[in-house]
């Protein structure tokens, strides 16, 4: 297995540039998950690895092989995508190994390679059968099958949970971590479920506009985010974010009717900032009247208030235990300021 290293990739459609200079190491083994919002070029950066589109400028490499020009089937990597692209016509067994047919491999190391992934991916028991008689979770582990006998030295997986209900993502989520950690491959993976991402990878890289914004371990950017971008795509829900203003050291916050001692360097007097709360460091006041709740969703163990302040700003707030608020209750909020991130109003990067 090999690692990745990306210098100044750029790639251009024309006149326009939708990858802007990315610098990037993902070491042998390490699930590097790509995550941001649509159109961010996640897709794009890695169907470039792949070899699928064209890098403009900037180099590639896998291990110690310069593969920035090199034809999809010389870089080692395979793909598996949100479509499953099997053969209709075909078994799962013949599905998994007609690449390595098409290669020329000995009908006993085609079916050594499937046999051994068939039983990571506990496929056994459908080999003879079509992908018209399988679920769309075991379509998809078919595909992976598929690229698992290949013996790629790097994985890429293009949103291959998209396709598939809640209970299936959820399912295929442990698979795919679980085939991870068994044959300790480089694994890149695309998502824009920031869930996904969370929970899978080792590295994620947050992107924007062609652009890496942050690159780190998954509690590393829920923790200690750059900027509003990453602390709000990261975490679910979101996190808040309310305007206030910096005065005398403090920020004034017209959201929360309080000026708030709060533990960073505060800017000048006058400064526009936004201070970013994340719902579970918040908890209600039944005992306040800053705030109305609006809607709230109870998910069992767990529920979301969604507060509206007298300043039309709304704030969600993360509730457990027996006692919730209603609907149309007058509320107030409490939180630790250590808790609290600030934001630059208008560059939008960390306050720290």
């Amino acid at each position: 297995m090999s690692g990745l290293t990306i210098r100044k990739a750029i790639k251009r459609y024309g006149d326009v540039q939708v990858i802007h200079g990315i610098d990037l190491d993902i070491a042998d083994g390490e699930f590097c998950v790509f995550v941001g919002p649509s159109g961010c070029g996640k897709s794009t950066l890695l169907r470039m690895v792949a070899g699928l589109e064209e890098t403009t400028e900037g180099v590639m490499y896998i291990g110690e092989r310069d593969v920035t020009h090199m034809d999809p089937a010389e870089r080692g990597v395979a793909m598996v995508f949100q479509t499953y692209a099997l053969y209709p016509h075909m078994t799962v067994k013949e599905n998994m190994g007609f690449g390595l047919k098409m290669n020329g491999h000995p009908k006993n190391v085609i079916d050594e390679k499937v046999a051994e992934a068939t039983r990571i991916l506990k496929l056994e028991e459908y080999l003879a059968r079509k992908p018209a008689a399988l679920s769309g979770g075991q379509r998809q582990r078919v595909s992976i099958g598929r690229a698992i006998v290949r013996g790629p030295e790097v994985f890429l997986f293009d949103e291959p949970l998209s396709n598939l209900d809640a209970e299936l993502r959820v399912e295929m989520r442990v698979e795919i971590a679980r085939l991870h950690k068994e044959i300790g491959a480089t694994m890149i993976y695309v998502t824009h479920d920031q869930v996904e991402a969370m929970t899978l990878a080792d590295k994620i890289v947050v992107l924007r506009a062609g652009r890496i914004e942050q690159v780190g371990a998954p509690l590393e950017l829920y923790r200690n985010p750059d900027n509003k971008f990453v602390a709000g795509f990261i975490g679910s829900p979101a996190m808040n974010f309310l305007d206030a203003v910096a005065e005398g050291g403090k920020v004034n916050c017209p959201a929360l009717q309080s000026t708030l001692d709060v533990p960073m360097n505060v800017p000048a007097d006058g400064t526009k900032v936004t201070l970013g709360l994340r719902p579970e460091h918040l908890s209600v006041d039944p005992n306040g009247s800053t705030h109305t709740v609006d809607i709230t969703e109870a998910l069992g163990g767990v529920s979301y208030a969604y507060l509206v302040s007298d300043t039309g700003e709304r704030i969600v707030v993360e509730e457990r235990g027996d006692i919730r608020s209603g609907e149309g209750d007058r509320v107030g909020l409490n939180f630790d300021t250590a808790t609290s991130m600030l934001f630059d109003g208008e560059t939008e990067m960390r306050i720290r």
